[in-house]
Parts: structure tokens; C-alpha cells; sequence
């Protein structure tokens, strides 16, 4: 089995990137708003809601890590100056790991410019509602910006199976094909 996981700052790509490596692979996707966008009309932006939506996440990837699928992709943002960031992501590889699966760090960065016209796209907005009061979306997009580190230093990731791509310039097919070329996936 192998396990990608998908991570960069928000709009910039991850959930439609992973669905154009799902059309080229056997790989299934997981992204982060599977769980965010079922449980935040409940409990808001909560501390329940992200403790329920990581124990939802968790319970999902125990159960696929078990199974004969070809592999699962994860989108996450992943803040780089937040231990706690970087706990969450040995504690989900590990999942897989512990069942010998192939772990893959794919890594994106783009322009913000290019991520607030990203924002707002129809198919962004149709597979994510929260992010559809697009002032808030932009809003915090900006300030996380601000107070979190979202992507690594180079050297920072030291795992044998990473990529990190500049997708600025690049639609999710093409940035899809360079991360099944680099991986053999």
C-alpha cells in the first residue's frame, strides 16, 4: 500500500490535484474537507469539530491501512513552526507505516496571487462550502499567511520519498503526472 500525503497552504491546489492523481492511479482520495465540511455545520470552527474531525480521519485511515487497496491520498496544510502540525503527521504515517506501507511526502507551493485566484474557483467552491463566503476564505487565507509557516525549509523534510513542486504555473494534470512520474506510481 502506499500512502501519499498531500500538503501546502490553502488554495493551492491539493484537493484538485489529488483527484487528477486519483483519475491517474488506483490511488483514492481523502482530503481534508471530507471531514471539515460534515462536521463544521455542527460545531462551527471548534475545538470539537477538529478533535472530531482528526479522530474521524484517524479511524478512516486504521481501517484503510488494513485493507488490499492500491493506496490512499491525504490533503493536508501543514504549519511548519507547530509542533502539534508536525506530531499529527508522524501520527498518521505511522498508521500506514506500521502496516508496511510506502509513505510519499508531496510538498506544493505557489505565488499567493495565484492561490487567491485559486480561491475562488467554481470547482474550489462546489467541493468545499465553507470556503464559499470568499471575504472570510481570503480573509484568513491572509492572515494565516501572517502567523503560520505553510510550507518547509529546503532541508527540512528528510524523508527518502519527497517532492516539492511549484504549481504556479501548472494546471492539477500536469502537476498530477510530475508526482506519478517521480513516485512510479
Amino acid at each position: 500500500m502506499k500512502f501519499i500525503l498531500l500538503f501546502g497552504p490553502q488554495a493551492i491546489g491539493k484537493m484538485t490535484v489529488g483527484q487528477e492523481l486519483e483519475k491517474k492511479t488506483e490511488l483514492k482520495l481523502f482530503h481534508n474537507h471530507m471531514t471539515i465540511d460534515l462536521l463544521q455545520p455542527l460545531f462551527g470552527f471548534t475545538p470539537e469539530m477538529w478533535q472530531l474531525s482528526n479522530s474521524f480521519r484517524e479511524s478512516v485511515f486504521e481501517s484503510y491501512s488494513t485493507t488490499s487497496q492500491y493506496g490512499l491520498i491525504f490533503t493536508y496544510v501543514w504549519a511548519f513552526d507547530q509542533k502539534r502540525d508536525w506530531e499529527y503527521v508522524e501520527k498518521i504515517t505511522n498508521i500506514f507505516r506500521s502496516k508496511g506501507a510506502e509513505i510519499y511526502y508531496v510538498e506544493l507551493e505557489a505565488d499567493v496571487e495565484e492561490r487567491l485566484l485559486r480561491n475562488r474557483t467554481p470547482h474550489r467552491l462546489q467541493h468545499k462550502p465553507t470556503k464559499r463566503n470568499i471575504g472570510e476564505s481570503e480573509g484568513h487565507l491572509l492572515s494565516t499567511m501572517e502567523r503560520l509557516r505553510l510550507n518547509s525549509n529546503p532541508g527540512e523534510i528528510e524523508e527518502e520519498h519527497y517532492i516539492r513542486i511549484n504549481n504556479t504555473r501548472l494546471n492539477a494534470e500536469e502537476t498530477a503526472q510530475r508526482i506519478k512520474e517521480a513516485f512510479q506510481l
